[in-house]
């Protein structure tokens, strides 16, 4: 089990059109300490966005409306160099590609379902706290 949250005060987005995943990953952002937001589709996720400042969103790729590579690349063409929100991919089919197609669109790091905490710790922490140079 975590020990100790490491993410107090910082603001997460969840953007998935499945609830049972949209509840599992609030449910471990909460416990990592996020204050967590949740969109059911992308155009929901990019207005969410626009609206609000997040450390990081977990973007599933497949979603109605907008998929999750076309709403990164919209963030990406809003931020402009300005700022940079950790977006990491979400997906539960991984197909020949996918990750490549993520990284292309903006993405940050990439996720697999099913879920694991530890991995998924493990991930933001060094997107978010080991701050690693590029």
């Amino acid at each position: 089990m975590i020990s100790e949250p490491d993410f107090f005060g910082k603001r997460a987005l969840v953007a998935d059109d499945y609830p049972a995943s949209q509840e599992m990953f609030q449910e471990m952002l909460e416990l990592l300490g996020f204050n967590v937001d949740v969109a059911d589709d992308g155009e929901r996720a990019l207005e969410m966005y626009n609206k609000n400042f997040y450390d990081v969103i977990l973007m599933d790729i497949k979603m109605p409306i907008k998929n999750g590579y076309e709403v990164t690349e919209d963030i990406r063409r809003i931020e402009k160099n300005k700022r940079h929100t950790v977006i990491v991919a979400l997906t539960a089919n991984a197909m020949a590609g996918d990750k490549e197609r993520c990284f292309a669109a903006g993405m940050d790091a990439y996720f697999t379902k099913p879920a694991d905490i530890r991995k998924l710790r493990s991930i933001l922490s060094d997107l978010l706290l080991n701050k690693k140079s590029e």
